[in-house]
């Protein structure tokens, strides 16, 4: 690849990589912003994400603007540094989120969930009392069990629905606990429950309780993140393939300038 067209790609790559730096700030600004104290608590990462961004485009762009053999060797090796642990992250993630999947249940249209289904990793993040704490106090802030009754008016609606992770192991008992439903949102507890499931007893109709203290709602949290994981780990692998085009291009207008530096 010739000097011109190497170094203008790089140039032109990190511009928009800097762009892309100022709205992950912006982006991080607007979180720092909120009252919930769950999207507050991504302010820093984001914040540091997009200030690292920027650093490293300005190193790339000057390097290629000034033909500087210094600043793109500190690009390339922080580049090779990234795609060493996109690579790694990915491989992680599809190996945790191998495991657990739904369980069908007679007469309803949504899957329910089990804890033991997952990986090791996945039971020892969510088992830590501290991690589930602030899991949990996110849990009862959003809206999702509020929610139910105003989506599904009958319990026939709520028996056709296709409720999320969140949603099926979180805001009512599991299945096979046998509590009659009075809506989507209340069940009769007066009822003995049929399964000895310690998530039956644990199990409220209050709001700031519901089942965010069952095995089941780990679950559907792990099922969430499992399906979370498995998007971010599809999007790195063309990330990785997208950088390692970049670190090419790179590699060609260091080789450049090198030879752009012996000639004066």
């Amino acid at each position: 690849m010739g000097m011109g067209t190497s170094t203008f790609v790089i140039r032109w790559v990190n511009l928009l990589t800097m762009l892309l730096a100022v709205a992950v700030v912006i982006f991080g600004v607007w979180l720092s912003t909120h009252n919930d104290g769950c999207r507050r608590s991504l302010t820093m990462p984001v914040l540091a994400l997009g200030a690292f961004i920027f650093v490293i485009s300005i190193i790339g762009f000057l390097g290629a603007y000034k033909r500087s053999t210094v600043l793109l060797w500190i690009y390339l090796v922080v580049l090779l540094i990234i795609l060493i642990a996109i690579l790694v992250f990915t491989v992680l993630a599809f190996i945790v989120t191998n495991n657990g999947s739904g369980h069908a249940n007679p007469g309803l249209r949504y899957k329910e969930y089990h804890l033991k289904d997952y990986s090791s990793w996945f039971l020892k993040q969510l088992n830590n009392t501290s991690n589930w704490k602030r899991l949990k106090s996110c849990l009862v802030k959003s809206e999702d069990c509020a929610n139910l009754s105003r989506k599904y008016k009958s319990l026939r609606q709520l028996k056709s629905a296709e409720l999320t992770p969140i949603e099926a192991g979180c805001c009512q008992p599991p299945s096979e606990c046998g509590y009659p439903a009075v809506n989507a949102s209340y069940y009769d507890l007066s009822f003995h429950p049929i399964s000895s499931n310690k998530d039956c007893k644990l199990y409220k109709n209050s709001r700031a309780i519901k089942c965010y203290n069952c095995d089941s709602c780990k679950a559907g949290v792990a099922q969430y993140m499992k399906t979370e994981w498995r998007l971010v780990a599809i999007f790195n692998v063309v990330l990785f393939v997208v950088l390692s085009m970049v670190y090419f291009v790179g590699c060609c207008a260091r080789r450049n300038a090198a030879n752009y530096r012996s000639k004066d």
